[in-house]
């Protein structure tokens, strides 16, 4: 999946420089205007006129605060039994991991990759193991803070072949999100993107 997040984004490009050329030979007087938005040569510039604009933080907002896995947790004194059936019951495939008594202090991470790799592949018993035991700890984490732009968020994912990110700021954890809520928020992006292009093709500018 990680793979088709790079073609993914190559093909947006395609079919948005596709929609430039069209404005090209549709309507020359909107050129100014058209290219001086959306051909910068400065990608900080694009991100400032909306597009890819979408942060973390928006996300959160998005997923609300039912059990949908954006602060879902467990301990780290809880079994590994325990963590995977709250995935399961939640349909989720992390937990954020907390130290008993602080839900505010993040101690890590557990993910279904560390319960087949380090529990089933192992042999070992998830009845009898702690999730402190098996969790991707706090200081190898990679995280992102609710500013964080959402381009940012998947590159950060894609790179490291992770596909769960934990939310921090200044006053602790503030949930997580998947690949799949960045790769829809990208989405949505794009068409929004075609949308106001398509908006100038039309005369809706």
């Amino acid at each position: 999946m990680q793979g088709g997040l790079r073609v993914f984004l190559s093909q947006g490009s395609v079919v948005k420089n596709a929609v430039l050329q069209r404005i090209r030979m549709a309507s020359p007087l909107l050129q100014p205007v058209a290219f001086s938005r959306f051909e910068s040569g400065a990608p900080s510039r694009m991100e400032e006129q909306g597009f890819e604009s979408t942060t973390v933080a928006d996300i959160l907002k998005g997923k609300g605060k039912s059990a949908d896995g954006s602060w879902l947790w467990c301990t780290t004194e809880d079994t590994v039994y325990d963590a995977v059936k709250s995935m399961t019951q939640n349909n989720v495939g992390a937990l954020v991991v907390v130290k008993p008594g602080e839900q505010k202090s993040i101690a890590g991470i557990i993910t279904e990759r560390d319960y087949l790799r380090k529990i089933i592949v192992q042999g070992r018993s998830s009845k009898s193991t702690k999730v402190g035991d098996i969790m991707t700890e706090e200081n190898k984490l990679i995280t992102v803070t609710p500013d964080t732009r959402v381009l940012r968020a998947m590159q950060l994912m894609t790179d490291n072949r992770i596909r769960h990110i934990p939310v921090i700021n200044d006053s602790g954890m503030m949930g997580m999100v998947s690949i799949g809520d960045v790769v829809r928020a990208v989405v949505r992006e794009h068409r929004q993107e075609l949308d106001r292009l398509n908006a100038y093709i039309q005369g809706g500018y």
